[in-house]
């Protein structure tokens, strides 16, 4: 069964887990081969251990199908030719690599799949690409994973750090890349303040985006949510300004300061992982009223998470074998 240190939980917040213990012997496929989880290795000289240089995505599958598979594979390839990585498959190539693993794991609900394609092994851990030899390393993590279902009843508590969301002219936020340093020390940080989640702002003092997840708040019937300058160009995010749209709910993507998140009536965050998960609390402020039947997302949260769930399970794909 998958272990922790004692004094370590196995997931913190909104990424919080119910435990499953068959995924101590699920098949990682690494660059094509099926590995049992134990034996799963990469050399120490791939470009992603020495030096975070790749990209990656988070995949939800659901009724055998990946949901919303088309734009993750959209931003995978537009990120991985950003940083001039060649991944060596083609998307179909690439498709049939994945429900191989998933099929061999006899793996068709519930599951959390880390998609992470790396440039490849280098001569020596040096960081100029010119040195990489062979071909890009290409790893799926299938994994039963289910969000735990208090997360949703008591909601989140978010600390807003000091840490930064960088802009285009520095870490485009848009490459959803393996260098992860500066969400880290974020989360670092909430962690340390006795928070689920790190709230970070652009360099202007704007809301941004949290750490791992993106954030909402509901004002006046009216859904916010940042600009995107300084954020992932997340799928989730993406699909909820959709709903809002298709729906008739009031959708902005704007600037926003911290006075706006504290006066909001509800407030909630998206991820591939979780979906919709409503907020509590930000920097100490409560957010909203406490509904009395043990689920902490308002009315406007709830809408739309059901939607959303509705959404995802219509557009879970998979594509016909042989095709």
């Amino acid at each position: 069964m998958t272990t922790s240190p004692p004094d370590q939980p196995l997931a913190k917040g909104v990424h919080d887990y119910v435990d499953d213990p068959r995924n101590d012997d699920v098949l990682i496929s690494v660059n094509g081969a099926l590995v049992p989880r134990a034996q799963a290795v990469v050399s120490v000289f791939d470009s992603g251990f020495v030096l975070g240089d790749g990209v990656w995505e988070g995949l939800r599958v659901v009724d055998g199908g990946i949901c919303f598979l088309d734009a993750h594979l959209d931003r995978l390839y537009e990120g991985a030719h950003a940083l001039k990585i060649d991944i060596g498959l083609s998307r179909d190539e690439l498709t049939a690599r994945l429900f191989d693993c998933l099929d061999a794991n006899g793996m068709t609900d519930g599951v959390h799949v880390r998609l992470m394609v790396t440039r490849g092994v280098k001569r020596t851990p040096y960081q100029d690409p010119r040195v990489t030899i062979g071909k890009a390393t290409v790893v799926a993590i299938p994994e039963y994973k289910s969000p735990a279902p208090e997360v949703a009843a008591r909601g989140l508590k978010l600390f807003t750090v000091h840490i930064r969301r960088t802009g285009p002219a520095e870490q485009d936020q848009k490459l959803n890349s393996h260098s992860k340093l500066n969400c880290i020390l974020a989360c670092i940080q909430a962690t340390e303040a006795g928070a689920d989640e790190a709230l970070m702002l652009d360099d202007a003092g704007a809301v941004a985006t949290c750490n791992s997840t993106h954030f909402f708040i509901v004002r006046k019937g009216e859904v916010w949510t940042s600009d995107g300058l300084y954020c992932l160009g997340g799928i989730t995010r993406s699909n909820v300004i959709r709903l809002c749209g298709d729906a008739g709910v009031p959708i902005r993507e704007k600037r926003f300061s911290l006075v706006d998140v504290y006066g909001a009536e509800e407030a909630f965050v998206t991820g591939t992982f979780a979906g919709l998960v409503p907020v509590r609390e930000v920097d100490g402020r409560v957010i909203g009223r406490a509904p009395d039947d043990g689920d902490r997302a308002g009315p406007v949260t709830r809408r739309l998470r059901e939607l959303y769930k509705q959404f995802a399970r219509r557009e879970a794909a998979r594509p016909a074998r042989g095709a």
